[in-house]
C-alpha cells in the first residue's frame, strides 16, 4: 500500500467531491496545509479578506458545485468563521472546515502557546464547533486517516459541515493511500416499503400536489425530482428557497407559494390537496411566509435526504433520490385543472424620471435577468421584492432565508462566482440592502482580484428598512447607518470594474442596459436610491400581518 502525507491525502479526497478551489486565510499552525492545496496541480488556494467571509464564500461556492471548504488557523481564525458554519449547518450546505492547530506534544503538555486562553484548553473550539457541525476530528498520530474517512462519510450522507483540527506535526504524518470513505445508500426493504406505501396514497388522491425546495439541490436528486415531476405530470410548487429549481415556463408549474400574500391561486390549490408531496422542504416561519400551511406535511408524503415520512410514518435510510427515482417509474396518472397563474409582475412600464421605487426596482430587474444566471439576494427587504420575480430558464436564485445572516451575500456570491469562473454562460448577479453589504463589502476586493465578473446591485435607503418598519419609532437612530459613498468603493481596491449611481426610474433603466455590455469585460458595480420606507408590496402585505398579531414572517 503507498504512503502519502496526511494534508495530501485531505487534498486528494476534497478533489474527489469536485472541491478544486479552497477558502481561507493564513496563519502560523496552517501553513502546511495551504501548501498542500498549492501543491496539488488540480486545487487551488483562494485567500479572503477575513475567516467569516471566507466561510460565506465556502458556503456560496458549495451552493454551486456541491461542496465547499476553508482553512483557518487555530482559535481566532476559525472562531472568527464560526457564524458562517453555523449558516451552512442550518441550510445543510456541506463545508469542510479544517483548522490548523498546535504541535501535538504542545497539545499534550498543555503548554501556553498564542491563540489561546490564558489557562490553555487545546480542545474548546473543537467542541464549540460540534454545536454547528454534523462531525468533528482532531487528528494525532494514531487516528488521521480514519477520522478523515469518518468526517467526510459524514458530510457526505448528510450534506452538512464538518471539522477537522489538524496538528502542525500531523500534517506531514505518512499514512495509507486507501479511501475507505462510507457512502450511504438505501436500505431496499425500506425503500420499497415506502414505495408501496407511497403508491396507495397517491392511488387514493384526488389532487396531488409536489411542494418543491432545496434539499434537493442538496442532496443531489434534481435529476431524480424533476424526472418525477414531469413523468407523474402532477401540478408543483416551489418554496422561497427552491425558487427556481422548477422552470417557470413548465407547464404544471403553478408558481411560487408565499402564503396567502401573493400568487393566492396556488395557495388555494395547494391547501387544498388531498395530498401535499414536500420534497426536500425547510419549513421555516419565513420560507413558510408565517407558517402559513392548512395542512401537516406529515399526514401525506414528505421525502427528506435520507428518510421520508408518509402518513406520519418514517421509513429511514430511504435516500431521496432513489425513492423520487422510484416514484418516477411507478406513479398513477391523474387528470388536473390547474389554478389560473397569475403573474404579480407584468412588463415594465416605460421608465421615467421619477424617484425609484421598489414597484419599478423588481419588475425591472426581472427584465434584466437573462437565462442561467446565478442570482444572489440578501436577506432583510431584497428577499420580498425578489419572491415574485420570474427567473428566466436555467436561472438560480439563491438565499439565506432560514439562517438569515445579513452581509452573507456579498462574499457568497464571490465564492459563487470563483465557482463558475470556468463557466462564462453563467452571470453572478448579486443584490443587496447597503447595510448588509457594509458588514462583508471588503469582499469586493477579492472578487476584484480575481477578476471575476459579477453585476452588483446595492440599494441604499439610509439604514435598516426593514427594522425601522418593525420598530415602535422607524427613526430610532439604532436603525440608521454610516454613509458610505458606495460608488466609489471599488475604486479603492485594484482592479477593472464599472461602476454607476441611479435614483431615478430613468437612470436605473439605463445603468441596467450598459451593465449589459460593460459586464463582458469586468465586474459592475450600481449604487441605487430608495427612501427609508420604501418596501416592496409582498413586504408590506407580510409586515401588516405581522403588525395585526399574526404569526411573526420578517
Amino acid at each position: 500500500m503507498t504512503k502519502i502525507k496526511t494534508v495530501d491525502y485531505l487534498v486528494q479526497e476534497l478533489l474527489k467531491l469536485g472541491i478544486t478551489d479552497v477558502f481561507g486565510l493564513p496563519g502560523d499552525y496552517n501553513f502546511d496545509i495551504i501548501e498542500a492545496v498549492e501543491r496539488n496541480n488540480e486545487t487551488n488556494w483562494v485567500g479572503c479578506t477575513n475567516e467569516l467571509n471566507a466561510g460565506y464564500a465556502a458556503d456560496g461556492y458549495a451552493r454551486i458545485k456541491g461542496y465547499g471548504a476553508l482553512i483557518t488557523t487555530y482559535g481566532v481564525g476559525e472562531l472568527s468563521a464560526m457564524n458562517a458554519i453555523a449558516g451552512s449547518y442550518a441550510e445543510s450546505v456541506p463545508v469542510v472546515h479544517i483548522v490548523g492547530v498546535p504541535k501535538t506534544k504542545d497539545i499534550k503538555n498543555n503548554t501556553l502557546l498564542h491563540h489561546n486562553f490564558a489557562s490553555p484548553d487545546y480542545y474548546a473550539f473543537e467542541r464549540a464547533f460540534s454545536n454547528v457541525t454534523a462531525a468533528t476530528a482532531y487528528l494525532d498520530e494514531t487516528n488521521a486517516k480514519e477520522e478523515i474517512d469518518r468526517v467526510l462519510g459524514v458530510l457526505i450522507n448528510e450534506k452538512k459541515p464538518v471539522y477537522i483540527a489538524i496538528p502542525i506535526d500531523i500534517c506531514s504524518l505518512e499514512i495509507e493511500n486507501n479511501s475507505e470513505i462510507n457512502v450511504q445508500k438505501s436500505d431496499e426493504d425500506n425503500l420499497n416499503a415506502a414505495l408501496e406505501h407511497a403508491l396507495d396514497v397517491l392511488n387514493k388522491a384526488k389532487q396531488p400536489v409536489i411542494m418543491a425546495d432545496i434539499l434537493i439541490e442538496r442532496f443531489g436528486a434534481l435529476k431524480e425530482a424533476r424526472s418525477f415531476i414531469e413523468r407523474s405530470g402532477y401540478p408543483v410548487t416551489t418554496l422561497l428557497m427552491g425558487k427556481g429549481l422548477i422552470d417557470f415556463n413548465y407547464e404544471n408549474f403553478i408558481g411560487t407559494y408565499v402564503g396567502k400574500f401573493d400568487n393566492y391561486n396556488t395557495y388555494e390549490y395547494v391547501n387544498k390537496s388531498d395530498c401535499v408531496i414536500t420534497v426536500g422542504a425547510i419549513l421555516s416561519d419565513l420560507n413558510t411566509f408565517g407558517f402559513d400551511l392548512k395542512f401537516n406535511p406529515s399526514d401525506f408524503i414528505q421525502i427528506y435526504g435520507a428518510y421520508t415520512v408518509i402518513e406520519n410514518h418514517r421509513y429511514d435510510n430511504v435516500l431521496m433520490a432513489d425513492i423520487l427515482e422510484k416514484l418516477s417509474q411507478n406513479c398513477p396518472q391523474k387528470e388536473f385543472n390547474l389554478p389560473e397563474r397569475v403573474y404579480s409582475f407584468g412588463k415594465s412600464k416605460n421608465p421615467e424620471s421619477k424617484k425609484l421605487q421598489s414597484s419599478y426596482i423588481y419588475l425591472r430587474m426581472q427584465e434584466f435577468l437573462r437565462e442561467n444566471d446565478v442570482i444572489f439576494s440578501e436577506t432583510g427587504i431584497v428577499k420580498f421584492g425578489m419572491a415574485p420575480v420570474r427567473l428566466p430558464q436555467g436561472a438560480n436564485l439563491y438565499n439565506q432565508v432560514l439562517w438569515g445572516s445579513i452581509g452573507w451575500a456579498t462574499p457568497a456570491a464571490f465564492g459563487a462566482g470563483i465557482a463558475l469562473r470556468n463557466n462564462p454562460e453563467k452571470r453572478v448577479v448579486l443584490i443587496t440592502g447597503e447595510g448588509s453589504h457594509q458588514l462583508t463589502a471588503q469582499e469586493i476586493s477579492s472578487i476584484m482580484r480575481y477578476n471575476l465578473k459579477p453585476v452588483i446591485i446595492v440599494l441604499n435607503n439610509h439604514g435598516y428598512t426593514i427594522e425601522r418598519v418593525l420598530s415602535k419609532d422607524p427613526m430610532d437612530a439604532f436603525n440608521d447607518i454610516a454613509i458610505w459613498n458606495y460608488s466609489k468603493l471599488p475604486h479603492v481596491f485594484k482592479g477593472d470594474v464599472w461602476t454607476a449611481q441611479a435614483s431615478t426610474e430613468f437612470e436605473f433603466d439605463e445603468v441596467l442596459k450598459q451593465a449589459e455590455d460593460k459586464q463582458k469585460t469586468k465586474m459592475c458595480y450600481i449604487e441605487i436610491f430608495a427612501d427609508k420606507m420604501d418596501l416592496p408590496e409582498l413586504a408590506q402585505r407580510t409586515i401588516k400581518n405581522r403588525l395585526a398579531g399574526k404569526p411573526a414572517i420578517a
